[in-house]
């Protein structure tokens, strides 16, 4: 059975925020809640890096461990979802979770802020796939419909991986190992056609 992970390739992300806009227009995600964002570290300075964030649905989930009530559950594929006619809005999975991934869906004092809202990997919630229940507690259950998370399908760099664990893995892998290191990572040398990365084109003129 294959196990749902999420991969970030920081190289690649361009900072577009397209994965956001994708995930809040295919699940109608509630305002004020961001179920996917884009982080930039250092962000104006050279060297800086952006990449997306929302639940990792993690093997050993804080949010499955300190819910009180248990509304969060394991499918089959590994993908952490959470029961909202269970939950009791009590905010633990908030302060549990690495990514601030489960959130509240609107303003207003603590205790009266309603279910809690959360990355779902697409893959809806516990009514039956593809009912209109589903879509208006989730948002749409496009696992079911045998395609990957809108985010992912809709990065333009292909920086956002979603799927089995074990392919999004040896695609990165393959990355890393293919694009080198330091200005080799941008492929200047084939950009510019240079033998050497870094090193300025041969254009044939003579001193």
């Amino acid at each position: 059975m294959a196990r749902m992970k999420f991969v970030c390739d920081a190289e690649r992300c361009i900072e577009c925020n397209g994965c956001v806009t994708a995930c809040k227009n295919e699940n109608e995600v509630p305002w004020g809640v961001n179920r996917r964002r884009v982080v930039t570290l250092n962000d104006g300075v050279p060297g800086e890096k952006s990449i997306s964030v929302a639940c990792m649905h993690c093997s050993d989930a804080p949010c499955m461990a300190v819910c009180p009530v248990n509304c969060f559950y394991r499918t089959d594929e590994g993908v952490v979802l959470h029961d909202k006619d269970v939950c009791i809005g009590c905010g633990y999975c908030s302060y549990a979770c690495p990514f601030g991934a489960p959130q509240f869906p609107s303003q207003g004092t603590f205790g009266v802020r309603g279910k809690m809202d959360k990355c779902t990997f697409c893959a809806g919630g516990p009514e039956e796939n593809g009912s209109q229940a589903e879509f208006e507690k989730y948002g749409r259950n496009r696992l079911a419909e045998g395609k990957l998370p809108a985010c992912a399908e809709m990065c333009s760099t292909k920086a956002l991986l979603a799927g089995d664990g074990d392919v999004v893995a040896d695609i990165f892998r393959n990355r890393v190992v293919q694009r080198g290191k330091g200005a080799e990572v941008w492929g200047w040398g084939t950009a510019y056609g240079s033998k050497k990365a870094g090193q300025a084109p041969d254009t044939g003129a003579k001193s």
